[in-house]
C-alpha cells in the first residue's frame, strides 16, 4: 500500500501528456517498491519447512546390532531413511506460496542483482510451471525450495 501512495503522489504533480507514461511510471515506483520491501518472513518459514525432517520410520535397533556383532555377523546395511509424505494440504499451501515468491523474485532481482541471472530464473519458471505426481511432492518443494534460495543468495542481505 506504500508503494501506491508514493506513485500516486508524485504523479499528480507532474504534467502527463499520456496515459501510457502514466502507467509505466507507476509499474516502475511498484517494482523499486518491492526491491525495497525485500522478501516477508513467511517465505523463509516456508522455505524451513520445505526443509524440515519429517522421519517416517523408527531407528535401527541398538541391540539387534551388537547381538550381530558379538556373534561375528556384519552389521545390517542402513536403508536411507524414509521421510514421512506431505499432506496434500500442506504440499498445495507451500507450493502456491512458492509460486507467490516467484512471481515477486520476478519483479525484485533486476533491481538487485548487477548481473541479471538468466539461467537461475530459468530453472525457477520451470519449477514454478512443474506438476508433480503426489509421490514426488517432497523432492520437487525442495528443488524448489533450493532454487527461490540461489536467487535469494544472489540479491544479498539488505544491510
Amino acid at each position: 500500500m506504500i508503494a501506491v501512495d508514493v506513485a500516486t503522489a508524485e504523479l499528480p504533480g507532474r504534467r502527463v501528456t499520456t496515459d501510457d507514461e502514466a502507467k509505466r511510471r507507476l509499474a516502475y515506483l511498484l517494482s523499486r517498491s518491492l526491491a525495497e520491501e525485500g522478501i516477508s518472513e513467511c517465505l523463509i518459514d516456508t522455505l524451513e519447512e520445505a526443509f524440515a525432517d519429517r522421519p517416517g520410520c523408527a531407528a535401527r535397533s541398538r541391540k539387534l546390532d551388537g547381538l550381530l556383532i558379538r556373534l561375528g555377523l556384519p552389521v545390517r546395511r542402513l536403508r536411507p531413511p524414509r521421510v514421512a509424505p506431505l499432506s496434500e494440504d500442506a504440499v498445495k499451501r507451500i507450493t502456491d506460496r512458492f509460486r507467490r515468491a516467484t512471481r515477486q523474485l520476478l519483479q525484485v532481482v533486476p533491481h538487485r542483482v548487477t548481473m541479471y541471472p538468466i539461467e537461475e530464473l530459468c530453472i525457477l519458471l520451470a519449477l514454478c510451471d512443474e506438476r508433480p505426481d503426489p509421490d514426488e511432492a517432497l523432492p520437487y518443494l525442495r528443488r524448489y525450495a533450493l532454487a527461490i534460495l540461489a536467487l535469494l543468495d544472489l540479491m544479498g542481505d539488505d544491510e
